[in-house]
């Protein structure tokens, strides 16, 4: 008998693992949102507590698809600065892993910190959780991180940046800039 409970067991869960693997997960539906920000947008940055060189700022980001649509890469720049090694264009990667989207932020502070993802019940809403980080804390880092699907032309993301233990969240409300804006202010 406690052989066919274990026979029962094991059909029972690998007949749930299937279906679950045949549906897609939390993390692919959340990266499959995250998708669909592809394109440039602009908006202004509010920064708390007040930061003069970023705080109602103008900023341009760029998300595009990649690696046959198994990555997002996400660039933020502000308008009119060059495209090359002058200025600083935090660069953050997101993609799945297993069953979890995730997100690394390769910093200008010489770091990059990895994030966990989790999509909010009404599907509204991708939330970053601090994870780990490679290389040096020293000039701070990146620690948590919000995009909030607003509609089609707008989403919003909440950045918080850990300079010691003092926490600096940057807000951005961003609309999609319309084609032909190139984003560099040039």
């Amino acid at each position: 008998m406690k052989f066919l409970r274990l026979i029962f067991a094991v059909v029972s869960l690998s007949a749930l693992a299937f279906a679950q693997s045949a549906a897609p997960g939390d993390a692919q539906k959340a990266f499959t949102q995250l998708k669909n920000l592809a394109g440039t947008w602009t908006g202004a940055v509010t920064v708390t507590p007040p930061q003069p060189d970023w705080d109602n700022k103008p900023v341009w980001l760029t998300m595009r698809v990649t690696s046959r649509g198994n990555a997002l890469v996400h660039e933020m720049k502000e308008p009119g600065t060059p495209d090359d090694t002058s200025k600083d264009d935090p660069i953050t990667m997101l993609y799945v892993d297993g069953g979890h989207v995730l997100l690394t932020h390769y910093c200008d502070a010489g770091n990059r910190p990895r994030m966990a993802g989790t999509l909010s019940a009404d599907g509204k809403k991708v939330e970053f959780e601090f994870l780990d980080i490679a290389g040096s804390t020293e000039y701070g880092h990146m620690h948590h991180s919000v995009f909030t699907f607003v509609d089609a032309d707008h989403h919003n993301e909440d950045w918080t940046f850990m300079h010691g233990d003092k926490p600096i969240h940057a807000h951005m409300e961003l609309h999609r800039a319309k084609a032909g804006s190139a984003g560099t202010g040039n």
